[in-house]
């Protein structure tokens, strides 16, 4: 489990960048970017060969870095709000 999230965590910031740039190039509904996160995540895991570890764990490592990466873009969209509200 620990290796997961390891590898996971190299994998979320990539994967926050690549759903940005989805957002930022195509007209999609902001309510599939979650989908979107996980879908790219689990993908990148699948690529991620640098990383010493069987298909499935990178798997499920790229899915979990989806779902961090979008927990991270309404993290900071919320403390951006929260600043312009003060």
């Amino acid at each position: 489990m620990v290796e997961i999230l390891a590898m996971a965590t190299v994998i979320a910031p990539v994967t926050s960048g690549v759903v940005q740039a989805v957002k930022k190039t195509t007209q999609l509904n902001k309510r599939y970017l979650p989908a979107v996160a996980t879908l790219v995540g689990i993908g990148l895991g699948a690529a991620a060969t640098f990383l010493d570890a069987d298909l499935y764990l990178r798997l499920w490592a790229g899915g979990i870095s989806g779902l961090a990466a979008t927990g991270l873009f309404e993290l900071s969209k919320q403390t951006k709000e929260e600043i312009k509200n003060d």
